[in-house]
């Protein structure tokens, strides 16, 4: 090959200049290409570093999902005792005289909004026996009361024989016994009657012990149609009782009074939050902190192990990188090799990772017997975050690739 060079000094060119070629220059494809050739290649280091990264991840799914599931469990049972439970009676007034609730009281109070549930019961003052040779002094103490029928459900309570109040219970003459009442007739199967206000009534079912209401223990309850209808109940309500949203019982609690009974708000009796209601906001407020501060170790040390493993693999791939240099590789797609190869680290990682922290989660939450948590955003946001943290991790040792001479880099060859 032959060619014309520009003279050094002054002078008119005498023939055809023939330029040098330009160096190589890689393309996008072939840069993305070189960035998943280095963890195909080296198989093993790219499936220990991606165990690494899968086992941060999991760690931060499975805490999540073990807190949540612990939490949701936590919740219902502190739920369950009445964290969020209310009820407004009727109180006294200024004379020390016992008062009555307004008939709308309970459409009332459950316009407030953040009422979730609203049930009632109502006295009579019928007397329940077993036979109807019984003195009638010896009716127990026990109570009879009508209830509506959503009682149980607001109430948490559970039904240990027969069934519950349902729309047949208004045209039959049923009840059923709370569990002390049943217990003081001596009673443990529905099927048999008791004798109210001259009247046999079949018993359709027995309660179990309900530790949020014990009135109800010792009550024997049919519809709130045949109380009044049969035991001449006036049909007001003589306990309301209110389930309300758990971050706003406090709130409720301050204004139940004035809308139960507006024309004498100081003669409505307001029960105050339970103890419960503080321990649940501790325990959220806890278990939050937790999840937070495990989740930034999980991550730390997933970002480690990412750093670690690309300085690893530049320091082994010097010679690789100085012949790419030479090759008329630049430095931006050097960069950007390497950056790839951590951000795909990290995506398998991360994806792998989500997998089996929710495997995790759904076998410990199963084996005791919690509800299966997992809340979607951990699962979207892990794999994220773990090809985040490998870019950000595999930052620096890119950059010192980048920045690696090339006739530094050959001697290694």
């Amino acid at each position: 090959m032959t060619s014309s060079l520009t003279p050094a000094c002054g002078g008119a060119q005498t023939g055809p200049v023939e330029l040098l070629p330009r160096p190589a220059r890689l393309r996008p494809g072939d840069v993305l290409r070189q960035g998943t050739l280095g963890p195909r290649i080296r198989r093993l280091r790219a499936m220990l570093s991606a165990l690494g990264i899968a086992l941060g991840i999991a760690a931060l799914v499975a805490v999540t999902g073990v807190s949540a599931s612990s939490k949701a469990h936590l919740l219902a049972q502190l739920d369950k005792l009445g964290s969020n439970l209310l009820t407004v009676s009727p109180g006294k007034d200024l004379n020390g005289m016992g008062t009555t609730l307004p008939p709308e009281a309970e459409k009332m109070l459950s316009r407030i909004g953040p009422v979730q549930q609203v049930t009632a019961i109502t006295m009579t003052d019928a007397k329940v026996y077993r036979t109807p040779y019984m003195p009638k002094d010896r009716d127990g103490g026990l109570q009879v009361v009508g209830a509506r029928r959503n009682l149980l459900s607001a109430l948490r309570g559970e039904v240990q024989a027969g069934r519950w109040l349902d729309a047949s219970s208004e045209k039959l003459p049923t009840v059923v016994l709370g569990h002390d009442a049943a217990q003081a007739l001596g009673l443990s199967t529905p099927g048999t009657r008791v004798w109210i206000a001259e009247h046999w009534y079949a018993v359709i079912g027995i309660l179990r012990a309900n530790e949020l209401a014990p009135e109800i223990d010792r009550s024997v309850l049919m519809s709130w149609t045949n109380a009044v209808k049969d035991l001449k109940s006036n049909g007001t309500a003589s306990t309301v009782y209110l389930r309300a949203d758990p971050d706003k019982v406090s709130a409720v609690q301050s204004v139940a009074g004035a809308t139960a009974n507006p024309a004498a708000p100081q003669n409505a009796a307001v029960s105050r939050p339970s103890d419960l209601l503080k321990a649940r906001y501790e325990t959220v407020s806890g278990l939050n902190s937790l999840v937070i501060a495990l989740a930034s170790v999980a991550l730390l040390v997933g970002g480690v192990g990412i750093a670690n493993t690309m300085v690893v693999g530049v320091m082994e791939r010097r010679g690789e990188i100085g012949l790419r240099r030479s090759l008329g590789a630049r430095t931006g797609q050097i960069a950007t090799q390497f950056l790839i190869e951590a951000a795909v680290l990290g995506a398998v990682g991360g994806i792998i990772g989500a997998m089996l922290g929710a495997l995790g989660v759904f076998g410990y939450a199963t084996w005791e017997s919690w509800p299966e948590v997992i809340p979607m955003t951990i699962l979207v946001i892990g794999p994220a975050v773990a090809m985040a943290v490998g870019v950000m991790a595999g930052l620096y040792p890119a950059l010192r690739a980048s920045r690696l001479a090339p006739t530094e880099a050959l001697r290694s060859l």
